[in-house]
């Protein structure tokens, strides 16, 4: 930059002085000797020289000014370039520490409201406490009379020293109760389960000993049947040859006969099969009349199981009564 402005000075110095030249020297040329020309144009030289001298102290002092302005303005801009970051930091700060407050507000804007929820549901459960108290004190005087009744119970008994074993006894005596309670049921049920088994089997009884009875009759009309038949053959025996109504009346019987003995046998199969026996003790197919009395032995006795069942369900009853 110096060097650019010192060509300029030259190129200003040199036409303004070439001009002042060339008019002082059109005017005075006929009259001033070459010699005092040189030295005026020395003298008119360092003149010059020293105005351009002064300008060139004044320019480098003006363009040190203006160094030292540049320098100036430039420390200013870096000042204010930080001061400018540190705005800008402040504000971001700022910023944030205002997002803070308002999620800080926000926070505690809903813990205040959790906390007055939590105060109402407080105040509700201390009313229901107090409430409670007043109940439990009302309970209380109301129930003072007991410790003073039991208190004259272990004056007046013997058998306890303290308020405390009374209660430990009516304690035991109604766990006590509850077991010997339980224990009833339990047996009501296992009676009543026994009971209704008991039904069942009786009404298969009664069932079987029915199509007993209906064998039995069926067969004892038979029998009426034969008989007739027989007295009928017997009659017309006599008409005819007797040894031919012999052998029809002995054939019809000989057939009605294997017919009531095989009922027989099944009839006591039936029995045998109800009563367990062993193969041992049953008795042989062609041993009727025996069959037939344990068929009569049965029924007589499943008769007296059925009348011993009806006075134990009747005891039964009457005794749960009596219990409760």
């Amino acid at each position: 930059m110096s060097v650019n402005l010192s060509a300029y000075f030259k190129n200003y110095f040199s036409e303004n002085l070439r001009d002042k030249l060339i008019q002082a020297t059109s005017g005075e040329d006929d009259n001033i000797a070459p010699s005092s020309r040189l030295l005026q144009k020395r003298r008119e030289a360092m003149e010059v020289h020293n105005a351009m001298r002064l300008q060139k102290e004044d320019f480098d002092t003006t363009l040190r000014a203006l160094r030292v302005r540049k320098d100036e303005l430039h420390d200013k801009e870096e000042k204010m370039r930080e001061y400018l970051q540190r705005f800008d930091n402040f504000l971001k700060d700022n910023e944030m520490k205002r997002c803070r407050a308002v999620r800080k507000a926000g926070r505690e804007r809903e813990l205040t409201h959790q906390k007055l929820n939590d105060l109402c549901v407080l105040q509700k459960e201390m009313k229901a406490l107090t409430q409670e108290r007043h109940h439990l004190e009302a309970n209380m005087k109301k129930n003072a009379i007991y410790p003073n009744y039991l208190q004259k119970v272990v004056q007046a008994s013997e058998q306890f020293q303290e308020a405390r074993q009374v209660m430990s006894r009516y304690d035991t005596l109604m766990q006590t109760r509850e077991d010997l309670v339980y224990t009833t049921q339990q047996n009501q049920d296992s009676t009543e389960n026994a009971r209704k088994q008991l039904n069942r089997y009786i009404e298969q009884s009664n069932d079987t000993l029915l199509d007993y009875n209906n064998t039995l009759a069926q067969l004892q009309s038979k029998l009426d049947h034969a008989r007739e038949e027989c007295m009928i053959w017997y009659l017309l025996c006599l008409q005819e040859s007797r040894w031919a109504h012999i052998q029809n009346t002995a054939a019809k019987k000989t057939l009605l006969l294997g017919t009531i003995k095989m009922a027989t046998l099944n009839l006591y199969q039936s029995v045998c099969k109800h009563s367990r026996e062993t193969k041992e003790h049953q008795l042989t197919p062609e041993d009727t009349p025996r069959q037939l009395d344990k068929i009569q032995i049965f029924l007589t006795d499943l008769i007296s199981i059925w009348e011993e069942v009806t006075r134990q369900d009747a005891a039964v009853t009457t005794h749960r009564h009596v219990f409760q």
